[in-house]
């Protein structure tokens, strides 16, 4: 023995010095490791917060553990049977504490728990992590080796762990700058937990918000409040800990146990919004993929929704841990639905990037959609006033569905509403509209424009009107869209008024007396023809119509091709090319045609003024400006003078 200890404090004291000299131990990081935490910062999370999520991960699964091993062994909990985790400021000193009283390490965990990434700094392992950022091949080892606890250098430029394990008299300090080395050491048992693990973040000058207040409540409730372990806040040393979550996530709770109240609660602190949920949807789905998912459709329209790169906002749970906010779980027309999904199969800790790889999140993504879609139905078909609200906000989003999801085009279809000539103040579904078909109807017909208040006034609705054909008024962008893609409802095509020949001979009028003479004078052929000679290019047919009841003219698009409201938005965005003509559309039984037919070739120059200005009357019905508008002032003043002078004659 080198020193006489025995009976003496002093003695002691020197006893417990060499053994901790024996003990210290500092090892240097590999090469390799300095580089794999700055991947791990700078490419694995995407926002310094992160790094609380992972140290309450962390220590919500050291309580879960101590959990489940004192089902064998009780004396582990000894007289501390709740579990909590504590999160502790001082502000002076500029550190975060988090605390657990779980399960705890000893120095061999220690070592192996924190040192897992300086033994394994090797090239293969650096590898094996950039491939499973690149293909999802490695999701799981994130939470492997240990990485989540390092992002705790992103706010820290040193990291203490005091730990004791359940039922040990030891307890150990790991330490480090996160650069070059770590150092494991002994530590007095006054220094550590009675059992568990103090992780201390000697923070960076510019991550002190962290010791404040609000800040550590807004991380915790955001990302963290709903893991299974009490979580508290310390606000200065000798504080009272004020409790933040209680450890209960609502919705791993049973539906009969929520109330409304519960509900719209949580939707308020998950969507950070005021008002009240319309629906809500809380379901389990078990069997090859176990995950509970929570939504709500919100009861106002958020201020970005149509935002081009806005993503939807439903948060992503593995086993109650918070993982993003910022994966497609439902597709982007159903961007507006706010909530949580948490996953009982995917990796724990999986990151961002890896998760768009997963097939079990494929398989939520599905589930989780179809589970939306199947409630909005019912809503609507039990609470037709609720779904018109919903509606009124989104549908003009749910709409971009039908244009992009195939596989779900009829239910979203379905879901569609409508204003309509039989029913402009309240919306009509489209099984409302086939139940009222024409005999002969074989088509569901709509008129696209900017808005009802224009269309309702369009010429192309009267053949329509005269027949008691309902038309549907599309006033959404998207709409031109998804009805130019080839969607039919019951088997019926969708086709606009606007296009093509109207072909409504086999639908009989509502007054049989009022029904045109199918023959057309001489004359007002031989005018049709001299206005199709007149204008040239500018259309490519001018043709007696069958649309028209009171207006004279009207502008068709060719039967293949964009309708007229789409060809303007194509142009408008620089995505058409070349405009097709329109076909100029004359009404052969109108007084103002037939009289303008019976003049004579002596008023040619009048009659070559008038085709060009009912060229533009049709375009101007249409809400255009003129082909030309100084030639349309001069060919106009032309028209009104001669008219004048005749008068006057």
């Amino acid at each position: 023995m080198i020193f006489e200890t025995k009976g003496t404090t002093a003695g002691a004291n020197l006893f417990m010095t060499a053994v901790h000299q024996t003990k210290n131990e500092t090892r240097a990081f590999e090469a390799d490791v300095s580089k794999l935490l700055h991947m791990m910062v700078h490419s694995v999370y995407s926002d310094r917060d992160v790094f609380l999520r992972e140290l309450i991960s962390n220590a919500a699964d050291a309580c879960e553990r101590l959990r489940y091993e004192a089902i064998a062994s009780p004396p582990l909990l000894g007289s501390d049977s709740t579990f909590r985790i504590t999160l502790a400021i001082d502000a002076d000193k500029k550190t975060l504490t988090v605390e657990d009283n779980g399960i705890g390490m000893n120095r061999d965990e220690l070592v192996q728990a924190l040192g897992t990434i300086a033994h394994s700094g090797t090239r293969a392992f650096l590898e094996k992590v950039e491939a499973s950022q690149n293909n999802g091949a490695g999701t799981a080892l994130i939470g492997e080796f240990g990485i989540g606890f390092y992002s705790a250098f992103m706010v820290a430029d040193k990291v203490d762990v005091n730990s004791r394990r359940a039922g040990s008299e030891d307890a150990w300090q790991w330490s480090s700058d996160g650069k070059g080395t770590y150092s494991v050491a002994p530590i007095a048992l006054a220094d550590a937990p009675n059992r568990g693990t103090r992780v201390v973040l000697h923070l960076m000058q510019d991550a002190v918000s962290y010791t404040e207040r609000f800040t550590l409540e807004r991380v915790v409730r955001d990302q963290s409040g709903h893991v299974p372990v009490p979580i508290a806040i310390v606000e200065k040393p000798g504080a009272e800990p004020a409790e933040v979550a209680d450890g209960a996530a609502l919705w791993t709770k049973p539906r009969s146990e929520i109330s409304a109240a519960d509900y719209t609660d949580f939707y308020r602190s998950i969507a950070g919004q005021l008002d009240e949920p319309v629906l809500t949807i809380h379901f389990r789905a078990e069997g090859r993929h176990e995950y509970t998912a929570l939504a709500f459709v919100p009861g106002s329209r958020p201020f970005d929704l149509f935002d081009p790169h806005r993503k939807g906002r439903i948060k992503l749970y593995v086993k109650r841990v918070f993982i993003t906010d910022d994966t497609d779980v439902l597709p982007r027309y159903l961007r507006f639905v706010r909530g949580l999904v948490d996953s009982a199969d995917l990796p724990l800790n999986v990151s961002r990037e890896m998760i768009q790889e997963s097939p079990i999140f494929t398989a939520i993504q599905k589930g989780v959609t179809s589970r939306v879609l199947s409630e909005l139905e019912k809503l609507a078909a039990s609470a037709p006033e609720a779904y018109a609200k919903i509606w009124d906000n989104f549908g003009a989003v749910l709409k971009e569905g039908i244009y992009e999801d195939f596989d779900r085009r009829d239910a979203l279809l379905a879901l569609s509403r409508f204003k309509t000539t039989a029913s402009v103040n309240e919306w009509r579904s489209l099984k409302d509209y086939v139940t009222s078909l024409k005999q002969n109807q074989t088509a569901i017909y709509y008129i696209a424009g900017d808005d009802t208040a224009r269309l309702e006034t369009s010429p192309h609705l009267e053949a329509f009107r005269a027949r008691g054909i309902e038309v549907l008024f599309l006033t959404d962008p998207v709409d031109t869209f998804w009805v130019a893609s080839g969607a039919s409802f019951e088997a019926k095509p969708f086709k606009s008024i606007t296009q093509g020949a109207a072909d409504l001979g086999l639908i009989p009028l509502l007054d049989t007396n009022s029904q045109p003479s199918p023959e057309i004078d001489q004359s007002v052929t031989a005018f049709l023809a001299f206005i199709k000679a007149e204008l040239g290019d500018a259309v490519s047919d001018v043709r007696p119509s069958d649309r028209l009841r009171d207006s004279a003219v009207c502008l068709v698009a060719p039967e293949r091709g964009p309708d007229r409201q789409l060809e303007k938005l194509l142009a408008g965005t620089g995505r058409l090319k070349a405009a097709a003509k329109p076909i100029l559309e004359v009404n052969p039984h109108h007084g103002l045609i037939k009289a303008l037919a019976s003049l004579g070739d002596d008023d040619r120059s009048f009659k070559q003024d008038v085709a060009h200005l009912l060229f533009d009357e049709a375009r101007i019905l249409e809400g255009d400006r003129p082909e030309n508008p100084g030639k349309f002032s001069d060919r106009l003043a032309h028209v009104l003078r001669r008219s004048l002078l005749s008068t006057r004659a």
